[in-house]
């Protein structure tokens, strides 16, 4: 491995891609996570693939954890991946990185550097220093389903994005303008509306010019600039999407390690994870937030509630946090001065806790403004509208609160994600 990138914990991988030849359509399929509710959704895909080969077939979606037949699917899973291997239908590119171009729904074009992560870098426990962080609390309880998934498979698919805070655009902008130096490894519509992808593997100049521009946004300088601290320790990666699929491939790491002497751990492919690196300031990239409906409550007492638990908060627009709320008998605004956190998602998702806790009531998480309007002012509810994270202050609040409160918010549309194009051994 290049010494590069030892620190980053970041690197080139061995990338699998299927032969040419292969219906590329048909073999990429959106990540596993969406479309939870739609099965319809995941009908259309099989309709579409038919029995061509596809990703489809070496991932589980998550509408289906919980189905009555899941271990006889994980079986399937694994099965299929071992015939793909042995079949051949895989090329392997060694030691590359991936420049990749998503055309996305609404036209804009987001560029993303496959590669894979050092899982020893990783950590997702609250106020970690690690260079790899999750940006969201994770849940333990949905980490065993993904390792059963992933015990014993013989390759892996990602769709984890990771993202850069690079307001510079040195890292993967430049590749941009570099892409004719490059080979063109596929370019092909998505399919189910998912868009265009195009992908080329990166020059061994390229990869040298990634790896320095990575170190270099982790320098004491750039953190003072950036975060106005110089000791803190760097926070390089940020997982954007995918950090239950990665702190799973950490869980089968951890597992693999208790059976491993410690000299082989470095050699473990499994020690390793393949991700999309994605610039936060990439201009298709945006953060939508996720707004709150609470059920079966009072609102007026909701709102009473909130203004005692958050001191000094009151009604009307003013200087700190402001949250819009709206219930049968109208709307309007709450502004905490001072909060404690960085952002109001954090101040509101706090105080529903506790009040949920002690009051009773259900909570659920919305997209968009006038769907949580409409549930809120059915009888015994209350939505509350939260302002959208800007893109800058993710970096700065997960090195300050440690990480941001769930369903804090979305990175584009659900057909937007990513679609599972490469793969890696790791077994």
């Amino acid at each position: 491995m290049d010494p590069k990138f030892e620190k980053l914990g970041f690197y080139p991988a061995d990338i699998l891609l299927p032969r040419e030849g292969t219906d590329m359509t048909k073999w990429a399929v959106v990540a596993c996570d969406q479309f939870t509710s739609q099965p319809e959704y995941w009908q259309a895909v099989e309709d579409t693939v038919g029995g061509a080969p596809s990703s489809l077939r070496l991932i589980l979606p998550e509408a289906a954890l919980s189905a009555p037949d899941v271990e006889e699917r994980i079986s399937g899973v694994n099965a299929a991946m071992g015939r793909y291997l042995s079949e051949g239908l895989f090329r392997e590119l060694p030691d590359s990185l991936l420049y990749i171009e998503r055309v996305q729904s609404d036209g804009k074009i987001r560029h993303g550097l496959v590669g894979m992560v050092d899982l020893e870098q990783y950590d997702f426990t609250p106020g970690s220093g690690a260079l790899i962080r999750a940006t969201e609390g994770t849940v333990l309880s949905r980490i065993p389903p993904r390792v059963k998934v992933r015990r014993n498979a013989p390759i892996e698919l990602p769709h984890v994005m990771l993202l850069i805070d690079d307001p510079n655009k040195t890292v993967i902008e430049p590749l941009t303008r570099a892409s004719g130096e490059m080979e063109q490894l596929y370019s092909f519509d998505l399919q189910q509306g998912g868009g265009h992808i195009t992908g080329w593997k990166l020059t061994a100049a390229q990869m040298d010019g990634a790896a320095d521009a990575l170190a270099a946004l982790c320098t004491p300088e750039e953190q003072a600039w950036k975060y106005g601290v110089k000791d803190a320790a760097p926070l390089l990666f940020a997982v954007g999407d995918g950090n239950h699929s990665l702190a799973t491939a950490k869980q089968c790491y951890e597992d693999l390690k208790k059976t491993t002497p410690e000299s082989e751990w470095a050699g473990l492919p499994a020690r390793y994870a393949l991700v999309e690196v994605v610039n936060n300031h990439d201009d298709a990239l945006q953060f939508e937030p996720i707004h709150r409906v609470v059920f079966g409550v009072e609102p007026e007492a909701v709102l009473e509630a909130l203004k005692a638990y958050c001191p000094g908060a009151y009604e009307g627009r003013g200087e700190g946090h402001t949250i819009a709320y709206t219930h049968a008998g109208g709307t309007g605004w709450i502004t905490v001065p001072k909060p404690r956190v960085q952002l109001a998602v954090g101040t509101l998702q706090a105080f529903l806790d506790s009040y949920v806790k002690d009051h009773g009531g259900e909570v659920d998480y919305i997209h968009g403004d006038s769907v949580t309007d409409r549930l809120g002012e059915q009888p015994g509810s209350i939505g509350f509208k939260l302002p959208a994270m800007g893109k800058q202050q993710l970096f700065k609040t997960v090195m300050a609160d440690g990480v941001l409160p769930r369903k804090t918010f979305s990175m584009g549309h659900a057909e937007d994600k990513r679609y599972y194009v490469e793969a890696r051994k790791i077994r």
